[in-house]
């Protein structure tokens, strides 16, 4: 199974603590963070990995290599300018040789039954599949809405602080989804998700309750440091 790794992003919040390296390769116990979310993904028979790089990227591509290290196979996408999340993802198509693949922010890790995702979207025919996930202020971001396992609403703004769902950045794409991305910079989640909801895809998902962490403040990157150590992420 497939997935393309989203890395190439500048991570400016995190600069004062890893100004270094990508956001991503950020050192967790002397390991990059990326290792970490492959060991992770490849629990679950996820080895192929396409990673979509930009700043600094060739150190991603120094570290892993080949990925025979990692027993994973690997391509590298580079990006010569920002593409945002949708233009990294067409960039890093070239290299995607299944009818359906993975994207995942990789500065992100997740604890999660992907065969649940595979399952939902092969019995419903999604061309998307989306991995949810529950805040205690939905006000603060943009709320996601699932109904019957199909998405309703998504990027929603309020400004009523309440609990709710939101979008968790894990997506299973159908290939075909490639073709309609237009090139240049483009964003998949405040262009590309809502367009194609707008115009009937078949896109659905499921809440993730398992444990989930963004390292893309100092705060957070420093409490999976410690969720490491003390065991709550098992290696």
């Amino acid at each position: 199974m497939q997935a393309i790794l989203l890395a190439g992003g500048l991570g400016t919040r995190l600069q004062s603590v890893v100004n270094d390296r990508p956001k991503p390769m950020a050192l967790i116990q002397e390991k990059p963070f990326m290792e970490y979310v492959i060991h992770e993904l490849g629990k679950h028979g996820i080895t192929d990995i396409i990673f979509a790089v930009g700043y600094k990227g060739s150190m991603v591509e120094e570290h892993f290599k080949d990925g025979s290290g990692f027993n994973i196979k690997v391509s590298y996408a580079y990006e010569e300018e920002l593409l945002g999340t949708a233009g990294a993802i067409k960039n890093a198509g070239k290299f995607v040789s299944e009818d359906r693949f993975f994207v995942l922010n990789a500065d992100t890790f997740y604890q999660i039954d992907y065969s649940r995702i595979m399952q939902l979207q092969q019995e419903e025919n999604l061309d998307m599949a989306l991995v949810l996930r529950k805040v205690p202020d939905v006000s603060r971001y943009g709320e996601a809405l699932l109904k019957g396992g199909m998405l309703t609403a998504f990027n929603e703004k309020t400004t009523e602080p309440r609990p709710g769902t939101i979008n968790g950045g894990i997506y299973l794409m159908k290939r075909e989804l490639l073709s309609e991305i237009p090139g240049g910079k483009v964003s998949l989640e405040n262009e590309m998700i809502p367009k194609w909801l707008k115009e009937g895809k078949r896109l659905g998902g499921i809440v993730n309750d398992g444990y989930f962490i963004d390292i893309g403040v100092p705060a957070d990157y420093f409490k999976f440091i410690e969720d490491v150590k003390e065991g709550v992420v098992a290696w």
